[in-house]
């Protein structure tokens, strides 16, 4: 199915390109998503201090990961949860702990892969750089170069005549992007560079997680600007969907029926397995604090958690026109047709049939369309933070997403209604 240019309110894909715009980094994309939900009345809890089980919103910062809830009036410690699930984290080029380096005049930034990205998509692109830098005292400061910095300069093809027959890209050395011109190569440039960015002394500067990100701004594309190019699509379109769906339904007036949560985590690219991934105890922590916050016991705990319901929102594969013999033959989701349901009996997504009727409930209430995706028999199939939800928590755990183009490359494509109809379904969902 197509939709016309004016079928749906681009309110929210506008304000998801301000979001992407605002979130180069994990860390960039948690402080962003913080200061919306304390517009909508959330206040900050430290993961150190006492709790209280008194009803509002609030959320919890750790690095790059995020997690917020909304406790309605009258919630009895044993009321389920309803989660929307979803990562901060994108493939990428890092920066490494040695960053200066350099040769035959050239300056350059040391750097290490991050995930699974497409490395030629990053090649010939302008690049800032954006991340965090940790004081001697322990605190952080975001910085973010939001300008032409780098660039990872492609071999010109009179040099290398098979480029087109297939190019083959070495991750330690055709992968460094160029900074400068300099023979003499002075370690601390980089972090004194930064630094001074973020109005601070490189001196007070103890350590940095860093990474680049494509400069080029979110577009609408296509004839009727039906189309929407972005880097970060994955994940950070769930990340802003979730985080505009729990703060409609925490200011919408009429209590939910559940208490609605989400938990945006970071390292979900290279397996989750950190103290900020969905592989670590965060969020099972902050479901049992809640619990007994509000006077429960454990008992309380099995009972809500038996009861809760997680929603694992993550980009998905569109039919591609130029190799829809990749895809299964008769699932083939389209641009604009709604948000996916991704199924895999393989338990690489964590959806069942009783998920499915979740979700497609959800769908139904919010007058949504959906669209089923399953992988080509033939080619193996990626998986989320659903499967490890699921069973991490013994939480019924449904895997669902919007599917795009050119998945893990620096600039990905997507549908631009399918952000909204996903926040429709994920707002009805928490609801």
């Amino acid at each position: 199915m197509s939709s016309s240019p004016t079928r749906f309110d681009r309110g929210h894909t506008d304000d998801l390109m301000t979001f992407l715009t605002a979130s180069p980094s994990p860390y960039h994309a948690v402080a962003t998503a913080a200061e919306r939900l304390e517009e909508a009345g959330f206040r900050r809890v430290e993961e150190t201090a006492a709790w209280d089980g008194a009803a509002g919103g609030r959320y919890v910062v750790r690095g790059g990961a995020i997690l917020a809830w909304y406790v309605p009036e009258g919630a009895a410690p044993h009321t389920p949860f309803r989660i929307v699930g979803a990562h901060t984290d994108s493939p990428n080029l890092r920066v490494k702990p040695r960053p200066d380096s350099g040769a035959h005049g050239w300056r350059q930034v040391a750097v290490e892969i991050y995930g699974g990205p497409l490395l030629n998509s990053w090649l010939d692109r302008d690049l800032g750089l954006a991340g965090r830098l940790t004081l001697r005292d322990g605190t952080h400061r975001l910085v973010n170069v939001d300008r032409p910095l780098l660039r990872v300069p492609q071999l010109a093809i009179h040099l290398d005549r098979q480029a087109n027959e297939g190019l083959k890209l070495d991750r330690q050395r055709h992968m460094q992007p160029v900074w400068g011109l300099d023979d003499d190569v002075r370690e601390g440039d980089l972090i004194r560079f930064l630094a001074d960015e973020a109005g601070l002394d490189a001196k007070d500067v103890a350590g940095w997680d860093l990474m680049v990100h494509s400069v080029e701004p979110p577009a609408y594309l296509g004839r009727d600007r039906e189309l929407l190019a972005a880097p970060r699509l994955d994940n950070l379109l769930s990340v802003h969907a979730c985080t505009a769906a729990l703060a409609a339904v925490a200011t919408a007036g009429a209590p939910p029926a559940h208490i609605p949560v989400m938990a945006a985590f970071d390292h979900e690219e290279n397996g989750s397995e950190s103290d900020t991934g969905a592989q670590g105890p965060l969020l099972g922590t902050v479901l049992e604090r809640s619990v007994y916050a509000r006077g429960g016991t454990y008992e309380d705990r099995a009972r809500a958690f038996a009861g809760t319901v997680c929603l694992s929102s993550d980009v998905g594969h569109a039919v591609h026109p130029n190799y829809a013999e990749r895809h299964d033959p008769s699932h083939h989701p389209r641009p604009n047709g709604g948000p996916i349901l991704k199924v895999n009996v393989n338990q690489r997504y964590a959806t069942d049939g009783g998920g499915r009727a979740v979700f497609a409930a959800a769908c139904e209430e919010a007058g949504v369309p959906w669209q089923s995706f399953v992988s080509n028999n033939d080619l193996p199939c990626g998986t989320t933070i659903g499967p490890i939800t699921a069973a991490r928590h013994g939480i019924r755990t449904v895997d669902i997403g919007v599917a795009c183009l050119s998945m893990h490359s620096a600039r990905e494509l997507c549908g631009a209604d399918d952000p909204y109809l996903l926040a429709n379904a994920l707002t009805a969902f928490l609801k």
